[in-house]
């Protein structure tokens, strides 16, 4: 098993900010123990997302929310940059949108973070479909939905190939004759393609890994390619079981049908756990904190999750309507959401609550023993590990850490020692040859 943790501010629940107890998310010292408690768990990997506008939209939501403006409240190359110097196995993703950030930069800042780390980085491939970003960068919109795709490809490719851009034997250091390069040993020729040109070779030696770690999250159909073709890792979510072995066979078929080994394209759903030393007592940490979501910031959250359904104009004590027109930004995470709330005859008020505390992803409230048997299960066909979320830092994930895992790891589920030194070590990834 597989396992991550996903940081945001004071935690992933939307009102976890409000509780006396929670992180402030805006210091080092506060990532610098996640990281600690992670690494210390023997986790593979932390992950720092991103998002490039303040969105607000709702000035009632931005005021009451820590979540409408950063994941982290830190650029979070640069987060995870820092904690890979403050740790020594821990592995880390960082987010980081092929729509607006130039290729060769991007290839530049995550082989500098590689090698940094000695090899314990990661990429978290996204396209961005937000119209504010496009604004901030100075776009008026963003490319349609299959569009980005299909320039992503590209992206993805040619990001790759600039890693490539030296032989692993490129750099002689020839004292005797004074020859420090081999300049044969460069392999970059340029690329001009339909979307991207650039003439390359990068300045900077192939990363520790090869390619730093390729995560992707998309879950539309040309979003599934994207995965299938270039990621090693896909984050997803799923709160049933029968719609994640779904979505983990279709991804292994696809990868499969791109000529990899799909053994080799690691599926993680989210998952958020509420740890207590009886369901009751975890039932009540969870009602503390939904006791603190205010409905506007509720409605906002959902909103911006799926911005084209029109949430606002719905009745709040209404059950949730039929709805046609689930677009394509984020079609399959919205519908599940959606179905979850139509198959149980939710009011608008109720899915906004819902997803106000956990973002659309599986919660799992209960002992260690019961968390640790959901899990047990979820692995059995329906995923690779998972992407933990917790509702607030530090306490419900130091729990989660300190309680739970040491059950999987005395099930033989998870590792009690990290297998080697490098994120492609922990994951099972061999390092990709230079062709």
């Amino acid at each position: 098993m597989r396992l991550g943790v996903f940081v945001m501010t004071a935690g992933h629940h939307v009102a976890a900010w409000r509780h006396p107890e929670a992180y402030r998310g805006d210091s080092l010292a506060e990532y610098a123990q996640l990281a600690r408690i992670a690494e210390h768990a023997k986790f593979d990997l932390l992950f720092a997302a991103d998002t490039l506008s303040a969105r607000i939209r709702n000035r009632h939501a931005a005021e009451h929310s820590a979540h409408n403006f950063s994941t982290a409240l830190f650029e979070p190359l640069t987060l995870i940059s820092a904690l890979s110097a403050l740790t020594t196995k821990l592995g880390f993703v960082a987010t980081a949108s092929t729509t607006f950030t130039e290729a060769y930069n991007l290839a530049r800042l995550f082989a500098s973070a590689d090698h940094l780390s000695g090899g314990r980085v990661g990429w978290n491939i996204v396209t961005t479909a937000d119209p504010e970003s496009a604004l901030n960068f100075g776009m008026n919109q963003v490319l349609e939905h299959d569009e980005r795709y299909v320039r992503a490809d590209e992206y993805v490719r040619l990001v790759c190939g600039l890693w490539d851009s030296w032989a692993d034997e490129a750099i002689v250091r020839d004292h005797a004759n004074g020859k420090w390069l081999d300049l044969d040993k460069l392999r970059f020729h340029g690329h001009t393609g339909d979307y991207l040109k650039v003439a390359g070779p990068l300045n900077i030696p192939r990363p520790p890994q090869g390619h730093p770690v390729l995560v992707q999250a998309g879950s539309s159909g040309p979003g599934r390619d994207l995965a299938a073709r270039h990621a090693d890792v896909v984050f997803t979510a799923g709160t049933i079981k029968q719609q994640a072995v779904e979505f983990y066979d279709d991804m292994k078929a696809r990868a499969r049908g791109f000529g990899r080994d799909p053994a080799k394209l690691i599926i993680m759903p989210g998952i958020s756990p509420i740890v207590g030393s009886t369901e009751e007592e975890a039932k009540r940490r969870l009602t503390q904190l939904n006791d603190g979501i205010e409905i506007d910031v509720a409605v906002e959250s959902l909103h911006n999750f799926m911005p084209d359904i029109g949430v606002r104009n719905f009745a709040l004590d209404e059950p949730v309507p039929d709805v046609a027109e689930i677009t394509q930004a984020q079609q399959s995470r919205q519908k599940l959401a959606w179905d979850m709330a139509r198959r149980e005859r939710m009011t608008m008020r109720e899915l906004a609550l819902w997803f106000a505390g956990t973002r659309g992803h599986n919660t799992v409230v209960g002992t260690p023993e019961q968390i640790a048997d959901a899990m047990e299960d979820f692995f059995q066909g329906g995923c690779d590990g998972f992407n933990v979320m917790p509702m607030m830092f530090p306490d419900i994930y130091r729990d989660f850490a300190e309680q739970v895992v040491p059950l999987l790891q005395k099930r033989g589920l998870f590792r009690e020692e990290y297998e080697g030194s490098t994120l492609r070590d922990h994951l099972g990834l061999e390092r990709p040859e230079l062709v």
